[in-house]
């Protein structure tokens, strides 16, 4: 698959609104990875106090957004980027940086290969097994680090939902430092995971320069139409970033947004719980469908293979478009095939709609 179509992503509810002619409520996006809680009533209340501000241009320096991201994270403010989402920042990073090489895991969320692509970088595939249940392979992912300039790792991975722990990926970065190697790792979903502290990086930003981590924050606070998103880097790459954005990158709503989203515990403590319930229920009521084969998620998506029953993820897709369900089809990555399909974890009754669906399509158990 070439050009733009090889990119597409789920999420494009204005496609299947100007097709049907309906709204957004009448439609069920399982194509897109949102937290099912939607909007906090403390982030709905800042959009609104907020109007008026708008007149004025944002804070270039982002201060009281990084300075949130600074308490809630616990890192050196001088280590953050924000972005137009973390997307934006990726983009700026590959035009920066003008790697020649790019490594990516198959498969994995597609802008690290379009935005490689876009700065003139060769790409490499690093493919996952299914047999292995797409589990990265440390060891043998390090062996390819000859001559590679950049390496984007997902953590945890858009689609599949494998996690590697910090140990894991200090090995990767000892390794990667040594070949004068760049390693991207994109956190963006590690706010669903109550103990992030065993996967994330952070910690590890003072001990390697050549780790940056990519944050978004429109998943988890469910705000994907405002676009919001951070970078860690070291003080070089952080210069180097704010040198080649827009000083007004991110908009006045965005930053307020964000600010107010951070100092938000109990919405954060409920969607993780919340989340981690309604995972499981989802992935349990998936297996008993007959000839799906979901894989265990981590977060809040899940991966499923439909080669069983006979119809391609386009087929599947087209036909659950028509009860104004919209799913993910996965034939579009690197490392998947027609047999994938990509569904998010919404609320509970929303994922019965979902099920009921699927098995009045498939069968049921």
């Amino acid at each position: 698959m070439s050009g733009i179509n090889a990119f597409e992503h789920g999420g494009n509810l204005y496609a299947k609104m100007r097709e049907t002619g309906g709204g957004f409520s009448e439609i069920l996006d399982f194509s897109a990875n949102i937290n099912p809680l939607g909007i906090s009533d403390k982030i709905r209340q800042t959009l609104h106090e907020s109007l008026e501000s708008i007149i004025h241009y944002p804070d270039a320096q982002g201060y009281a957004l990084k300075n949130a991201i600074n308490q809630h994270y616990r890192v050196d403010s001088a280590s953050i980027t924000i972005g137009n989402g973390a997307v934006e920042l990726m983009y700026i990073l590959c035009h920066m940086l003008a790697p020649k090489r790019v490594l990516v895991t198959a498969p994995t969320f597609s802008e690290y290969e379009r935005a490689a692509r876009a700065s003139g970088a060769n790409i490499e595939y690093f493919y996952l097994d299914e047999r292995d249940s797409f589990e990265i392979d440390i060891e043998k992912l390090m062996k390819r680090f000859t001559d590679i300039d950049v390496i984007f790792i997902c953590n945890p991975n858009n689609p599949t939902g494998t996690l590697l722990t910090n140990k894991q990926l200090e090995k990767l970065l000892e390794v990667a430092k040594i070949q004068n190697t760049y390693v991207v790792i994109d956190e963006s979903f590690i706010d669903f995971l109550p103990n992030a502290d065993t996967y994330t990086c952070r910690h590890l930003l003072t001990q390697y320069e050549n780790l940056i981590i990519l944050h978004s924050l429109t998943k988890f606070y469910a705000i994907p139409g405002l676009r919001l998103g951070f970078s860690l880097a070291s003080p070089r790459i952080t210069m180097m970033l704010h040198a080649g954005k827009d000083p007004w990158n991110v908009n006045t709503l965005a930053q307020n947004a964000g600010v107010i989203a951070l100092s938000d515990n109990d919405y954060q403590q409920l969607s993780q719980d919340y989340v981690a319930e309604a995972k499981l229920e989802l992935y349990n009521k998936l297996l008993t469908i007959k000839n799906l084969k979901p894989y265990l998620p981590s977060v809040n998506f899940i991966l499923i293979n439909i080669k069983e029953t006979a119809m391609t993820a386009k087929q599947l897709r087209n036909v659950m478009e028509k009860h104004n369900i919209l799913i993910r089809d996965c034939s579009n990555y690197p490392g998947l095939s027609s047999e994938y399909i990509r569904v998010a974890v919404k609320h509970k009754e929303q994922n019965r709609i979902l099920i009921d669906t699927l098995k009045r399509l498939l069968g049921g158990i």
